[in-house]
């Protein structure tokens, strides 16, 4: 079994993922996530219990932002090949 590593740098907000990618962001950590997950049969549960996330609608500090509610289980499955194709149909 291989083990991953990650490194962070406290000063400048960034870390590098197990391939060595540069994380800067919440979309660079879900694509190296999906990326190291892939193919492992991996499912990730994820459990939100009254939860309020303020997404922006626009861009700037001002923009206004839409409230997205979680209450329940939110699954993350990887998978590739035959069966991933089917599942997006």
């Amino acid at each position: 079994m291989s083990e991953s590593t990650s490194t962070s740098d406290d000063t400048t907000g960034t870390a590098s993922g197990p391939d060595g990618h540069i994380i800067q962001d919440w979309t660079d950590l879900g694509k190296e996530m999906w990326s190291y997950l892939t193919g492992k049969s991996a499912v990730i549960n994820y459990t939100f219990i009254d939860m309020a996330v303020e997404v922006p609608r626009d861009i700037g500090p001002d923009a206004p932002r839409a409230t997205w509610k979680l209450n329940g289980t939110l699954r993350v499955t990887t998978s590739e090949g035959p069966a991933a194709e089917s599942l997006a149909n």
